[in-house]
């Protein structure tokens, strides 16, 4: 095997690069995995075109990318639970294992994480990686590599719906139709929740949200959506909304169709990250509101729902670019929204 590998680099604001960097070897607890698709998500999107995140700024060369799927090429001496050959997805966050967050099991708000393309960790926009094999998980044999690099959304959309306690019987709304929103939809209804309907502005995403398993689309351009779940559950409105969109007027949306005692789970951010809020109306409901942070605990359960079934994930990917033609596939994914629900790189 050749010992240098491609890599595609950021090398500035709106604008990708190659250059070769050494194939990492293995330590002890580590596999040395083959990447073969990697997600692109909004983040590695804000990141390209604004360079920063709150305080996480990019200093290029950087190497995006945090939703990786392939193959076991090599292990280390001490890991048995993986061999060569084993596809895996891979959960980018190691965390100390030592604070009191590791301890309670609340790892994802462990604050020493090394999260992979986050400033100034680097991402997997490349051939291999190697990676604690204690953070890839195998594959079954009717679960591709497509598939295990979008786990990693998938994650955050059942710890959305485990954080907002989602259950049969239930009415939800997902506020929001873009990836996270429509792995959401999926998570609530792998879940068992009995009636999911999605709100966007998109009339596409809304199309892929009917395809995917919602029991009912709003579009806000058009539609008045707190009116439109009203009339959609006789006036009492929804028991739970999953609020992706991140916007002050969808949020405010949320609290007017809930009904008294749901729980509002906040997964989008916001440009100011600031809202106003009719929160007179939140306590007169006596509503929870529940938000989240990446996952925890989550990669087994995923991939069990889409091995079963249950999670339709390559239904959610619009467009797959080559590893070579990374710099159409970050400007399409941030020019044509509208279009491009989810796009993956194909890194071999």
């Amino acid at each position: 095997m050749n010992n240098m590998m491609k890599v595609a680099v950021m090398e500035g604001i709106g604008k990708m690069g190659y250059t070769q960097r050494p194939i990492p070897t293995p330590a002890d607890n580590e596999v040395l995995v083959r990447l073969e698709y990697v997600g692109i998500c909004g983040s590695d999107m804000h990141y390209y075109e604004t360079g920063a995140i709150g305080n996480y700024v990019v200093k290029p060369p950087f190497v995006l990318g945090h939703e990786p799927g392939g193959t076991v090429v090599e292990i280390g001496k001490n890991v048995t639970h993986l061999k060569a050959g084993d596809r895996v997805a891979l959960e980018p966050g190691k965390t100390c294992g030592h604070c009191e967050f590791c301890r309670q099991g609340k790892y994802n708000l462990c604050p020493d994480v090394v999260f992979f393309a986050t400033p100034p960790v680097d991402g997997v926009f490349q051939e291999y990686v190697a990676h604690d094999a204690a953070l890839c998980f195998k594959l079954p044999d009717q679960v591709s590599t497509l598939e295990g690099a979008l786990i990693e959304p998938l994650a955050v959309g059942f710890h959305a719906a485990n954080q907002g306690g989602a259950h049969a019987g239930q009415t939800a709304v997902v506020m929001g139709a873009g990836c996270i929103g429509l792995v959401s939809m999926m998570a609530l209804r792998a879940e068992g929740v009995s009636r999911v309907y999605v709100v966007d502005v998109m009339e596409k995403r809304l199309e892929k949200a009917m395809e995917l398993g919602a029991d009912g689309i709003i579009n806000g351009s058009s539609q008045d959506a707190v009116q439109a779940v009203l009339e959609l559950t006789g006036g009492a409105g929804c028991d739970l909304v999953i609020e992706t969109a991140g916007t002050q007027i969808t949020t405010c949306q949320a609290i007017h169709m809930t009904k008294k005692g749901a729980c509002i789970v906040l997964v989008g951010y916001s440009k100011t990250g600031e809202m106003t809020l009719p929160m007179s109306l939140a306590l007169d409901k006596e509503l929870t509101f529940k938000t989240v942070f990446r996952y925890r605990h989550i990669y087994p359960m995923a991939i069990d729902a889409v091995a079963a079934g249950k999670v339709n994930l390559k239904g959610i990917v619009t467009d797959i670019f080559d590893f070579d033609d990374i710099q159409n596939a970050m400007d399409r994914s941030i020019a044509d929204k509208a279009n491009i629900v989810k796009a993956v790189v194909k890194i071999r």
